[in-house]
């Protein structure tokens, strides 16, 4: 079996891991440092924390103003537009919006202007739910580009995103839960994003009522990139039923996975992954 080379770096309020393999240590270690390198620069453009930030910027827009901002933070945003609109805003970025303001904001993309306009309210995002897994989408971009294409990259232990597998592996071995859960599959060539309330309480709200998610129990979601996971589960946590399987039914290549009485269950047409 080839060697695992493990490296770790904190940022984005959680530790970000890069395993990477088939490749000799020093040279890994330059692409893992490239990556969190990435990782750095991106944190500075999207956290809403620093004042300095595109985030930060946008929320001090008033209804009718625009800002040019960065190349990622304009990606970034455009994702979290596709994201609400796949889930009827059962994701979004302006979460906490309903609890602080009479209207929800509203705000358009300008692409050709790298702009964001501000339609009404304060435009207050919160890319938590979606950040993290764009920072791991670029950094695998990076690693590819080092040649380094047999990696796992992991945000915190809900968010993981695995490129091409290790030597003689179908995959990278990965839980549903803590390293030791019991709930295994083999991943690769995809992300697999998990969502709940153990950890930090009920943090995640309906952006369309503006009241905390009522799903008791964890959610995972499997999609081709870390960004989509990411905003997946929680919109996840958000729908009933009924409402996850009509978001995965129009998005083939989306998987969601419920923790429901001791067992899971499966919701959509992608195949899940291989039991480790």
């Amino acid at each position: 079996m080839s060697e695992v080379h493990l490296f770790e770096q904190r940022a984005m309020a959680t530790t970000f891991q890069v395993r990477i393999t088939n490749e000799e240590r020093t040279y890994a270690l330059q692409a893992a440092q490239a990556a969190f390198a990435v990782m750095t620069a991106l944190e500075t453009h999207l956290s809403r924390f620093r004042v300095s930030s595109d985030i930060a910027q946008l929320a001090q827009l008033l209804p009718g103003q625009k800002l040019r901002i960065s190349e990622p933070a304009f990606a970034c945003l455009e994702i979290a537009k596709k994201m609400e609109s796949a889930t009827s805003r059962a994701f979004s970025v302006t979460p906490a919006a309903m609890q602080s303001q009479p209207v929800p904001p509203q705000w358009s993309l300008i692409p050709a202007e790298f702009s964001v306009l501000c339609g009404q309210g304060k435009l207050e995002f919160d890319l938590g739910a979606i950040g993290k897994g764009f920072a791991l989408d670029r950094m695998a971009v990076t690693l590819r580009d080092w040649d380094c294409p047999a990696f796992l990259l992991v945000a915190g232990g809900s968010s993981i995103l695995a490129g091409d597998p290790p030597a003689d592996n179908p995959g990278w071995s990965c839980g549903l839960g803590e390293d030791n859960a019991p709930q295994r599959y083999w991943l690769k060539h995809g992300s697999l994003s998990g969502s709940g309330i153990a950890v930090k309480g009920r943090h995640i709200f309906d952006p369309r009522t503006g009241q905390p998610a009522r799903r008791e129990s964890r959610v995972w979601a499997w999609c081709d990139t870390a960004a989509e996971s990411d905003a997946l589960s929680t919109a996840a946590m958000v729908l009933d039923k009924k409402g996850v399987t009509a978001v995965v039914d129009r998005n083939p290549s989306w998987l969601v996975i419920l923790h429901e009485r001791e067992s899971w269950r499966c919701l959509g047409r992608r195949a899940l992954p291989a039991r480790a």
